[in-house]
């Protein structure tokens, strides 16, 4: 006899005593199974099939929707199953590439000069459907790259050849389809019980339901300015060359890293040189409010735009929004009774808005500081007063919220949402979302500059994503200007930095499996030497050596 304790996303659910080997199947069981809608199970640190049989006391830790982990496989699983209908309905003519994230959907487009049509997606959405009825196995092949090389061949698919770097790789299968993706999958097709494929010329979106959901309970709302954004940076891409990560590796290979770096730094700043120029011109502006998800660069962002603005005149003054936080005792607090630093109702709003209608008004103010430590603003000796050429720059979370300075008129104030926005991926399949993207990022940092381990920053991103969810998203389309931070030989850059970081997350320790997906995104990449990295870039931001204060 054995103890086995069974858990759903990482929380302890109940211990069995099992007297002989059972599956995970009959040890869970099915209807719970199916009520809690799992969507992968992992024993002792590896993810296992249902039908696998433990051995010995372990655990069984359930993955729902309910979890980021769980989410992400529901979705991949879903591109899955695109991915096999469509291959079914072009044999193999065509690639449909996985764009970016558009809305709560991806979009993908093909790049083979056709454009889908509305009928295709019709054609596409029923294939799909018809393998998720047929509740097809997909199943899982470790074989060495030669062999995978000839199933890419025969499946057209360059874009993995080319990006292949290991001597062994885990294919998933289903029904004579084979594809590779860095996450796992769900070991049926018949677990997508719920997705909605939408046409958008030229391409189409899929969606999947949200995190903690089992259904598609609302309607689809294109978010146009953050949609264009990226389509942006697809054309940033296509002068740099680089729409995967072989690109990128292929210029490191052929000595033209150093290029492409200037290119996309000298894109950068004329992207900040045009939202500098277009403020300058409106005389009316008086205050910048800046907004985004963590790890998006917005302190270097705020000090680049600083100087184009001194460049044509303007005098900007930046102002810290965490410096007007309510004494401690007035903080809100959560439902669990922890402090609510991320509600905007933790900020002295009345206080913010006088003294911006007091500047504005041409009065002088004495700014506060906050003193984190004993929880309460105190007078900071600092005053401000602006003149006829100076202007307010105000960098925090709830920058794009109105509630935020609503006693500052429209004309004389412009917002500006900046993310890391990634379209680099790693081959049409395989996406780096952008969450990834800031992850990487935001390990280095509380690394570097924390004393965080890389399993303290995971642990903490649950929370912080919540806090963008609730006080940045929503806001995204009310931004005047929106800036994308991210720097295509980014992670190249990174990979020495934040791989012996996830390394030490060792088996059987929290945050080990995530660690190692986030392990194979870095695998497919070449060292990038940061010596060659501009010292205002916004990456020096988080690997360090920044000609800014920070």
């Amino acid at each position: 006899m054995f103890q086995i304790e069974i858990k759903f996303d990482g929380e302890h659910f109940i211990t069995k005593a099992i007297e002989e080997p059972q599956s995970i199947r009959e040890i869970v069981g099915q209807e719970l199974l199916i009520e809690k809608k799992v969507i992968a199970v992992i024993s002792n640190a590896q993810f296992s099939t249902l039908d696998f049989i433990p051995q010995e006391a372990s655990q069984i830790d359930c993955l729902t929707l309910d979890s980021d982990y769980g989410y992400r496989i529901y979705q991949d699983t879903a591109i899955f199953i695109l991915m096999k209908a469509f291959y079914s309905l072009f044999q193999r003519q065509y690639t449909l590439e996985m764009e970016h994230s558009v809305g709560d959907g991806i979009y993908a487009e093909v790049f083979d000069d056709y454009v889908l049509s509305e009928e295709d997606v019709n054609r596409l959405k029923m294939e799909m459907q018809r393998l998720i009825e047929a509740d097809l196995p997909i199943t899982k092949e470790d074989m060495n790259r030669d062999d995978a090389e000839v199933i890419f061949r025969q499946h057209h698919r360059h874009d993995l050849q080319n990006n292949m770097h290991f001597r062994h790789v885990i294919l998933n299968k289903c029904d004579g389809y084979y594809d590779y993706f860095c996450r796992e999958l769900a070991e049926s097709t018949g677990l997508i019980d719920a997705f909605e494929l939408r046409y958008h010329s030229p391409g189409l979106i899929l969606r999947v339901p949200d995190r903690g959901e089992t259904t598609l309970s609302k309607d689809f709302e294109l978010k146009r300015k953050l949609f264009a954004t990226h389509q942006e940076h697809d054309k940033w891409l296509s002068i740099l060359g680089v729409h995967h990560v072989y690109h990128l590796n292929r210029a490191f290979h052929q000595h033209k890293i150093n290029e492409l770096i200037q290119v996309e730094e000298a894109l950068h700043e004329k992207k900040i040189v045009h939202i500098a120029e277009d403020i300058t011109s409106r005389k009316d502006i008086k205050l910048i409010l800046i907004a985004g998800p963590s790890s998006s660069g917005k302190t270097t962002f705020a000090k680049r735009l600083s100087i184009q603005l001194r460049v044509n005149g303007i005098y900007p003054h930046l102002i810290s929004m965490d410096d007007y936080f309510l004494s401690r005792h007035l903080t809100p607090r959560k439902e669990n009774g922890d402090f609510d630093f991320e509600s905007i109702n933790s900020l002295d709003l009345e206080m913010l808005n006088s003294h911006m209608q007091k500047v504005l008004n041409g009065e002088q103010i004495e700014l506060p500081k906050y003193n984190f430590i004993r929880g309460k603003a105190q007078p900071s000796g600092k005053f401000l007063q602006l003149h006829k050429h100076d202007i307010i720059i105000m960098e925090g979370i709830h920058g794009l919220n109105d509630q935020l300075t609503k006693s500052v008129p429209f004309n004389q104030k412009v917002k500006i949402y900046v993310s890391a926005l990634n379209n680099l991926n790693i081959d049409s399949h395989n996406r780096i979302a952008t969450t990834d993207s800031r992850k990487f990022r935001r390990i280095i940092r509380d690394a570097k500059f924390r004393g965080h381990t890389a399993s303290q920053t995971l642990d903490m991103w649950d929370s912080v994503r919540e806090g963008e969810d609730n006080n940045i998203f929503p806001y995204q389309e009310s931004a005047d200007f929106m800036f994308n931070s991210i720097l295509t030989y980014e992670l190249g850059v990174a990979k020495k930095y934040v791989q012996p970081l996830l390394e030490g997350i060792r088996q059987g320790q929290k945050n080990y499996i995530e660690a190692q997906r986030l392990l194979r995104i870095l695998g497919h990449f070449e060292n990038i030497h940061d010596g060659i990295v501009p010292s205002n870039s916004i990456l020096r931001e988080f690997i360090g050596g920044s000609i800014f204060e920070y």
